[in-house]
């Protein structure tokens, strides 16, 4: 049983004689089985906060129809994950536009740019097409997504990281990125 004694000793001082006082005792039992009960409340009614999932699309490869949306290359913007924190971009089609490098930290600035003019010309939505290489690490795709995010892309990004291209490959080489 927990409680709490306020009692002060009592006794002689000075040679004056003192009236021994009636100790206090609280019980605390009460008090401490309501704290429990509380407690216990609280962890069962709160709703503990759900992750939240980020759509991505990745091509099937056992499909052989031949339903495929289509898209302009004037609305694609591919991100190549390099090593070294660093990642190759380009609008539209591999090859016919030259990949432009940046730093990680500095992709947003771009994904909103060309947000921004594919909405302006073609009135859609931009898509992504994330390509991680083998020189990236785990936590570059975590910050694109994260970065995808925070634009506010709208559609699932696709990932492709077994169709890395030939020439894409040969530049990122070339840059010292793969």
């Amino acid at each position: 049983m927990a409680e709490l004694d306020t009692s002060s000793g009592g006794g002689k001082k000075g040679g004056k004689v003192r009236s021994k006082k009636v100790s206090t005792k609280v019980d605390l039992t009460a008090m401490v089985d309501l704290a429990f009960l509380l407690i216990t409340f609280f962890m069962l009614t709160t709703t503990l906060n759900k992750p939240i999932a980020m759509d991505i699309a990745k091509p099937d490869k056992d499909d052989t129809s031949d339903a495929q949306l289509e898209l302009r290359a004037s609305q694609t913007m591919t991100i190549l994950l390099g090593k070294n924190n660093k990642v190759a971009w380009y609008m539209g089609v591999a090859g016919e536009s030259a990949p432009e490098i940046e730093g990680i930290g500095d992709i947003r600035k771009t994904i909103l740019e060309n947000k921004k003019k594919v909405m302006e010309t073609t009135g859609k939505d931009i898509v992504m097409v994330i390509k991680p290489t083998s020189g990236a690490k785990y936590k570059n795709f975590v910050d694109i997504m994260d970065e995808l995010l925070i634009t506010g892309i709208k559609t699932a990004p696709a990932i492709d990281d077994e169709n890395i291209l030939d020439n894409e490959k040969a530049f990122m080489k070339q840059q010292g990125i793969l």
